[in-house]
C-alpha cells in the first residue's frame, strides 16, 4: 500500500475549493482504485492523505485531466506552497 502525503500552505479558500476537493476525492476512490482520503486544515495548514493500492493508480490519477485543472487551480488560487511526498506502507496496525 501507498500513502500520498500533500501538505500545503493555504492563501485563500473559498466555495469553489471546497467542491473541487470533493470532485477529487470522489474521482481518486471512484475510478483510481484509492482506498481512503483524508484531510485536515488548521489555520493556515493543510494536510491530506490519500491511501493507494500501486503507484500506477497513482500517476493515473495525477495525469487525470480534472486533477490536472484542480492542481491549475490550486497553484494560482488556492495554495501559496505545496508539497507532494510517495511513501509505500510496509506495516499498518489499528484497534
Amino acid at each position: 500500500m501507498y500513502v500520498v502525503i500533500f501538505k500545503a500552505r493555504i492563501r485563500a479558500l473559498d466555495a469553489d475549493y471546497a467542491a473541487t476537493a470533493q470532485a477529487m476525492r470522489q474521482l481518486a476512490i471512484e475510478q483510481f482504485n484509492c482506498i481512503a482520503f483524508e484531510a485536515v486544515t488548521e489555520g493556515d495548514a493543510e494536510i491530506a492523505l490519500s491511501y493507494w493500492h500501486s503507484e500506477d493508480d497513482i500517476r493515473a490519477w495525477k495525469q487525470h485531466p480534472a486533477h490536472l485543472a484542480a492542481q491549475q487551480q490550486g497553484r494560482e488560487r488556492w495554495y501559496a506552497s505545496y508539497s507532494v511526498e510517495v511513501a509505500r506502507i510496509e506495516r499498518h496496525y489499528a484497534t
